[in-house]
């Protein structure tokens, strides 16, 4: 209800406002419409964004915020994107450059030109993503870019400031960037009820709260890049980044309630990781139609972790772990008459070795082969439009004596009927592989609590996935809208198993079981009040799964909303958002992840602009999550609630200062990274 009373509150303001700064001397009848112009296309749509848009937003997650993406959750001030519809990953990309945090916040949102919006990912782009935004953007060909991108958190210790420049001369660019963000925490509490059946029938119940939490971050991250260009027919580019990511002494004090019995339990735990990256790029356009990509990334990971935890007994254990990998593409591209044909070779191999020492003592080494070939033909017959891809990848995995060989074969076909240039309908079909994060597949067991041990699978197989989507799109200057079915077929999934043992143990692990399936209907609608001044948009629907394990089956409904408005009142921009949060059944966890609103104002001055965001209003205990854990033998019901969180208000100012002309390189097609250190936790 607070929410609800907070965003309308905001949608009167914004009318009043706009009602105020209006100019008097238009007419209806001759008014320009000038709002974001939609473009369906077999894969997604193109979306061409409002002067205004660029001029209100700061970075690129605050554009893409203002661009009412569907099913999309966009929070500038932790600068992370989410899928709300739980379909799969959303992957960023800058001028078809994979990108991260540093480029997004370092985008100067009056260079993008459109948005290429990929909701039906091709078999090119990848396993387990659901959405692709391709941002295009115009490009300096002589002269400099500097800047600073600076959030702070006023009612928490929060913080996140990044430097960058862009210097280019004829053919050659050097970009460099540094980023450091970091937080301190003392709000955050879980409150968890664990009753468990032990193998006498009795019912055992343990409660764990926390009492006093002290949750601390840091992390660095530099880049240094160097593109050469010879026009839009050569390009060779190679990059060196660097991280550093530390949690240093975390602790929870927990008060446990063992019965009859209440004593406090502490954790604590703390890391370290540094991860090296060396990316190499070359594109050729060998003719006007053909062009070959190739990249190539040499990733290294050092980690360090340690661990305790005293409830019972104490149990303490800490990791060194180490991972290097090597990853490579190249693609071929041909723009033949009837068609475009896209194939493509992808290898990757990663070698990781995790030493757990402590009451935790196992090594885990672990070596994974994927190789990747696949190809794609799109093309158009009048009104419609078709795109026909299959990919076929060999995995072969070892660990100790353990090993397997798995073979997918993933086919992907997409049927588009344009009617007319509003109206569009579409159906997808693909088959995809699903693999598990690699600590899962490890061997080390980790004891989690006084009953409770995380223990990875070494025989764990990747899955097959099966996703069929029909879909009628309506779009016009002013209005966006859509409603889609979407149902997904799970084949032998890596789902929760929970064993117990006869001394009353309760290990967690995963094995491939049965199957799931998810039904998703989902409706959007988003419309220009006033063309390039007021806009408006709300997307829901709802969303089914069925889980089906060897000794369970667990379904479960949910229903999901979002709403924002806009308002562009020359120098100054207001926003307001909410969704509901996201709700899911997986394997045999039924999980909350937290409702979200947002009041943004923000005001340009030069080459200045300053925001003031002001996320949960009016919620001084937000619930960030919570959990409930259905095994026959283990029920758990946990929640997690964050001070920090709620009635949060941050301010951002962005500097930016740009002399050049328009350079016209090629842009980068693809890109490839690795982040898993591959450790149980």
């Amino acid at each position: 209800m607070k929410r609800f009373i907070t965003f309308s509150l905001l949608l009167s303001t914004a009318a009043i406002t706009f009602a105020q700064n209006v100019d008097k001397s238009i007419t209806l009848d001759e008014v320009t419409v000038r709002a974001s112009k939609v473009v369906n296309k077999p894969d997604g749509m193109v979306i061409y964004p409002t002067d205004s848009q660029r001029q209100a937003s700061t970075n690129g997650y605050s554009f893409l915020e203002k661009l009412t993406l569907p099913n999309l959750r966009i929070d500038n001030i932790n600068h992370t994107i989410s899928a709300i519809d739980n379909r799969g990953g959303v992957q960023l990309r800058i001028n078809g450059i994979i990108v991260d945090k540093p480029e997004m916040t370092a985008l100067d949102p009056k260079d993008i030109l459109r948005i290429d919006f990929i909701d039906k990912p091709g078999v090119r782009y990848g396993e387990s993503l659901a959405y692709v935004i391709n941002i295009i953007t115009r490009r300096n060909d002589s002269g400099y870019s500097i800047g600073t991108d600076i959030t702070s958190a006023i009612t928490t210790i929060q913080g996140d400031g990044m430097a960058y420049g862009k210097w280019n001369k004829g053919k050659s660019e050097w970009s460099v960037s540094y980023d450091i963000n970091g937080g301190k925490s003392k709000g955050s509490n879980i409150l968890q009820t664990a009753n468990y059946t032990l193998t006498d029938g009795s019912i055992y119940t343990i409660e764990r709260n926390d009492v006093e939490t002290l949750r601390k971050y840091i992390s660095h991250n530099a880049k240094l890049t160097y593109n050469w260009a010879d026009s839009t027919a050569t390009v060779f580019q190679t990059s060196l980044s660097g991280a550093l990511n530390k949690t240093p002494d975390n602790y929870s004090i927990k008060e446990i309630i063992d019965g009859n019995h209440s004593y406090k339990a502490t954790s604590r735990d703390g890391s370290k990781d540094l991860s090296p990256v060396l990316d190499i790029y070359f594109f050729r356009q060998l003719t006007p139609k053909q062009s070959v990509t190739a990249n190539a990334v040499g990733t290294f990971i050092s980690t360090k972790t340690n661990s305790f935890y005293d409830e019972g007994t104490p149990y303490i254990y800490n990791v060194d772990g180490k991972s290097a990998s090597l990853l490579s593409e190249m693609i071929y591209e041909n723009r033949l008459k009837p068609f475009t044909l896209s194939a493509g070779l992808n290898y990757r191999y990663k070698h990781t070795r995790n030493d757990y020492t402590g009451d935790a003592s196992a090594r885990t080494k672990m070596n994974d082969n994927k190789l990747y070939a696949f190809g794609e033909i799109k093309g158009s017959i009048k009104q419609f439009q078709y795109s026909l891809g299959t990919g076929v990848s060999y995995i072969h995995y070892t660990q100790n004596e353990h090993t397997y060989n798995f073979w997918t074969y993933r086919p992907k076909l997409t049927l588009t009927y344009n009617p007319s240039n509003e109206l569009q309908m579409s159906y997808t079909f693909q088959m995809q592989e699903r693999t598990s994060r690699i600590a899962m597949t490890s061997d080390a067991a980790i004891r989690t609590n006084s009953m409770e041990w995380t223990v990875g699978n070494p025989d764990l197989k990747p899955s097959r996935d099966m996703e069929h989507r029909l879909l009628v799109s309506y779009n016009t200057n002013r209005l966006q809208s859509f409603i889609e079915g979407y149902y997904k077929q799970c084949r032998r999934p890596n789902m929760a198993h929970y064993e117990r043992t006869d001394d009353n143990r309760f290990i967690y692990t995963q094995i491939n079981q049965k199957e799931i399936d998810v039904l998703d209907i989902t409706a959007y609608a988003g419309y220009w009040l006033l063309p390039e001044k007021l806009q408006v948009a709300a997307n829901g629907g709802m969303y089914r799964c069925f889980n089906f394990g060897y000794d369970y089956t667990h379904c479960y409904t949910s229903w999901f909303y979002v709403g924002s408005i806009t308002a562009y009142l020359g120098k100054f921009y207001l926003r307001g958002y909410i969704d509901n949060g996201t709700r899911f059944l997986e394997g045999e966890s039924k999980g909350y992840n937290g409702a979200y609103s947002a009041l943004q104002a923000s005001y340009n001055l030069k080459n200045w602009q300053f925001s003031l965001t002001w996320a949960n209003p009016l919620c001084s205990k937000y619930k960030s999550f919570e959990n409930e854990l259905l095994n026959r033998n283990l029920y758990k019901h946990s929640i997690g609630y964050s001070k920090d969180s709620g009635n949060c208000i941050s301010l951002n100012i962005v500097w930016r200062l740009s002399r050049g002309r328009n350079h016209q390189s090629a842009e980068k097609r693809i890109n490839l990274k690795d982040t898993d250190n591959g450790i149980i936790k």
